[in-house]
């Protein structure tokens, strides 16, 4: 048996950049990324839905886990506001 101090689930650091700020948050390996997303987008005082959130310039999903992506405790999510238009 596993002692009982002992966590099963560890516990990962995973750090949010937006516009040269950063808020670390410290979460599960299986938990869903919507949660870091909400906390992220409150702590940036933006809208939810409005920040696009990206790992090593692939877009992430809501319904990802860091599991599921193979994220490392320490790994960096980037922010990015979405860009309109682009074409004449």
């Amino acid at each position: 048996m596993a002692d009982e101090g002992e966590d099963v689930k560890p516990k990962i650091n995973i750090h949010v950049e937006f516009e040269g700020q950063t808020c670390t948050m410290k979460i599960r390996s299986n938990t869903a990324l919507r949660k870091v997303f909400e906390a992220a987008e409150k702590r940036f005082g933006k809208e939810p839905g409005t920040i696009r959130f990206t790992l090593n310039g692939v877009r992430l999903a809501p319904e990802h886990t860091p599991a599921e992506l193979g994220m490392e405790d320490g790994d960096q999510i980037d922010g990015h506001l979405p860009q309109v238009g682009g074409s004449m």
